[in-house]
């Protein structure tokens, strides 16, 4: 039987706040963000708070019916992200927005303003973000820890990637392990190259798909 999967609104934020911190606390990157465990487990809640209001307000988020598995995305088009984006101070916290004013202070202030690599993550994926064709963007996926391996992530992924290859859409996002990067290969993600490694931290690799015919 398929994944049931629908679109997620503003009644489900507290469901879908939850997990993600569930299931991506423990990520590498969100290890590298918040490198003390006590401080990670009481701010990491915020940032995907954060991360979730600008997806519902500026893109769309996808959640398998039964809950267990979330996708975030934004529709990017060509030219500089911030054109047309807006620039209020949750949204400009997002990686999707390049061009939104200082995006990534804001996000720090609003989620841990003592803790400079809120910041500096925003301005490194920033930096990598492809602008010479629209595409879709995964910037988080998240699966409950004790759901995994039962295919929810690929299936939230390919329902966007067939609507993609329907309508000539390339995709892109940063894999932030691994196993994860080998996952999206075998989706017809591509590694572009370079990774964007962390300071002191672990890489992230830049993965771009373009439409099937």
């Amino acid at each position: 039987m398929g994944v049931a999967i629908r679109r997620a609104g503003a009644d489900d934020r507290e469901d879908v706040i939850r997990l993600l911190d569930a299931a991506l606390v423990h990520d590498p990157v969100s290890s590298w963000v918040f490198p003390e465990v006590e401080h990670r487990v009481r701010t990491h809640r915020a940032l995907m708070g954060a991360f979730l209001d600008i997806a519902l307000d500026e893109g769309y988020v996808d959640i398998t019916e039964d809950g267990a598995a979330v996708a975030l995305w934004w529709s990017v088009p060509a030219g500089p992200h911030g054109d047309g984006e807006g620039d209020d101070a949750a949204e400009a916290g997002s990686a999707a927005d390049a061009g939104a004013a200082d995006g990534p202070a804001l996000l720090r202030r609003a989620v841990d303003p003592d803790n400079e690599r809120v910041e500096v993550i925003g301005r490194l994926t920033e930096a990598i973000h492809p602008t010479d064709r629209a595409h879709e963007y995964l910037h988080l996926i998240a699966v409950h820890p004790d759901r995994q391996g039962e295919g929810l992530g690929t299936a939230l992924v390919t329902a966007v990637l067939d609507r993609c290859d329907r309508d000539g859409l390339h995709a892109y996002l940063e894999a932030s392990n691994a196993r994860s990067r080998d996952l999206y290969a075998r989706l017809g993600f591509t590694f572009m190259g370079t990774t964007l490694d962390l300071p002191d931290g672990p890489p992230m690799w830049p993965m771009w798909r373009a439409p099937r015919a």
